[in-house]
């Protein structure tokens, strides 16, 4: 797992929203795996809001795991969109504390801050159903980036 080790100076962007016939395609990066996890979640939010709309407001811990890189983004991002559903609650600051090796798996432990959806004040743009392992992409070299494709 050299890839969890990997912490090169790379691309400045954050992410970039690409187009993909039905769905939306992502493409997060950062200097580090944890920064691109972190810019995955952002992408992720700006497709559905504005996410300088979004206050900090409460904080939330997290911890997920998959049993390489790729079930990891993939049970990363499922687990924002499942908070949506499920408790109506929008976040715009992530935190990845780590990303390490457990047992035979890969574990991320992160605070999130954000809020409860309201209507009124977050600009509704682009449902997402589901994130999807369809094209799934994530390359260390010179810094790291993740592509995954959102289900809309």
């Amino acid at each position: 797992m050299d890839a969890l080790r990997v912490n090169y100076k790379g691309p400045k962007k954050r992410f970039e929203i690409l187009e993909h016939t039905a769905d939306i395609c992502v493409v997060a990066f950062g200097d580090s795996l944890e920064e691109a996890f972190e810019n995955s979640a952002l992408a992720t939010t700006s497709v559905m809001t504005d996410v300088d709309k979004i206050d900090a407001k409460l904080v939330e811990a997290v911890s997920v795991e998959g049993h390489d890189l790729k079930a990891l983004l993939y049970n990363w991002i499922e687990e924002l969109l499942v908070r949506l559903d499920s408790e109506g609650m929008l976040f715009s600051h992530f935190d990845i504390e780590r990303i390490e090796e457990k047992g035979r798996n890969i574990r991320l432990r992160a605070k999130i801050k954000g809020e409860k959806f309201d209507a009124n004040k977050h600009p509704q743009k682009t449902a997402i159903k589901a994130v999807t392992y369809h094209q799934m992409e994530i390359v260390c070299d010179r810094g790291v980036s993740l592509k995954f494709i959102l289900d809309v």
